[in-house]
């Protein structure tokens, strides 16, 4: 028997754990016991997909309750198949799913929930970069200076009150009204591995968006004034520093 290229046989293998025909090299005596054996095999990878996405998605997982967890993460796990080993890198496109998937219609917050705990993930697996003393930006120059923010540092410009929702269904959290509206999340890996998510203003989001971007000082808080009159650029500066998000100056 002559097996295919190792790419078409990845595509084989993979089409047979969502339901197509046995792959190539799948044998037993009784053709009947591979077909079983193999579904012993397709069953413990869709387990295992499933898990995974409720360890990454555990906010999404409790709003929704168990049961529909799984028959939804199932659905996604045919959707959109994981492009590397690495469990950790899968469910970008999760949120989206959600938001696209008929009976959540009514929950348009599931989406940007989903979002926001992919985000965390993703910082929380950032590379490391050590601090910047705060010290170093008592003398710099704002027209030339440009902060290099932390790789794990992100904002995401929401549709819905996502933070708060999120926020409400921490561990120990007291239930609080929920404002109406969208919000915008910052999220980052702090100096003590925590990775807090913080509703910030169009102001300070802007700011950071313009740091990321490479902007000066002067220049982002231009942009956080553009969007935000009479936006203050310390706060966020300050917030930033303590989380150790800031890593060095560049001028």
């Amino acid at each position: 028997m002559v097996l295919p290229a190792h790419a078409d046989f990845l595509a084989a293998f993979d089409a047979a754990l969502v339901g197509g025909a046995l792959p190539p090299g799948v044998r037993a005596r009784d053709p009947a016991e591979a077909g079983r054996r193999f579904a012993v095999y397709q069953n413990n990878v869709a387990f295992g997909l499933t898990e995974a996405l409720a360890a990454r998605f555990p906010v999404v997982r409790r709003l929704v309750g168990d049961d529909f967890f799984r028959a939804v993460a199932g659905l996604y796990a045919v959707a959109d198949r994981p492009r590397s080993p690495v469990l950790s890198e899968w469910g970008e496109s999760f949120g989206r799913f959600l938001s696209q998937f008929p009976p959540l219609a009514g929950y348009p917050y599931l989406g940007d929930v989903a979002r926001i705990e992919f985000a965390r993930g993703q910082a929380f697996h950032a590379a490391d970069a050590t601090p910047a003393d705060p010290a170093v930006f008592a003398a710099v120059d704002p027209d030339r200076t440009r902060l290099r923010l932390h790789p794990s540092v992100a904002v995401l410009r929401l549709t819905q009150p996502a933070v708060s929702i999120w926020a409400c269904n921490q561990p120990g959290s007291d239930p609080r009204p929920i404002p109406a509206g969208p919000q915008i999340a910052l999220i980052l890996r702090d100096a003590a591995f925590q990775v807090p998510v913080r509703a910030i203003g169009a102001g300070d989001a802007a700011l950071i968006e313009a740091l990321l971007a490479g902007a000066t000082l002067t220049s982002a808080a231009s942009d956080a004034l553009r969007v935000e009159p009479g936006h203050g650029a310390q706060p966020i500066l300050v917030h930033l520093m303590r989380a150790g998000a800031v890593v060095r100056p560049e001028a």
